[in-house]
């Protein structure tokens, strides 16, 4: 079973800036890809950014330019860089690693942008 250990979530004013961090318990080679999904209330999960075990990277239409996402091969470590955070983007933002049997869900934290 492998873990996802999330981090980094909070309140923050609208123009603001959160990191979140995703630690997995093994080799992050391991998985073909790292995402980040968010899920607001009354709303459905959707996927906000993925980076590939190449380095690749997609993101959503509403986070592009404001996000980043970046991983630490050493620290087996995902993370979402949010900038110009705006009230839509409250959600509870979960990581997710995908491999070609397999996958796992973080736990989830919660990011709150008041306006």
């Amino acid at each position: 079973q492998v873990q996802l250990v999330q981090s980094g979530g909070g309140l923050v004013q609208a123009g603001g800036s959160l990191r979140l961090s995703c630690v997995v318990s093994r080799s992050i080679f391991s998985f073909n890809a790292m995402h980040w999904y968010r899920q607001a209330p009354g709303k459905q999960r959707e996927l906000v950014a993925t980076i590939t075990s190449g380095g690749s990277t997609n993101y959503a239409v509403s986070v592009k330019g404001r996000f980043t996402i970046s991983r630490d091969n050493a620290k087996n470590t995902v993370y979402l860089q949010m900038n110009s955070l705006k009230p839509e983007d409250t959600a509870v933002y979960y990581c997710r690693v995908t491999s070609a049997v397999h996958e796992d869900w973080g736990q989830g934290t919660q990011v709150t942008v008041s306006s």
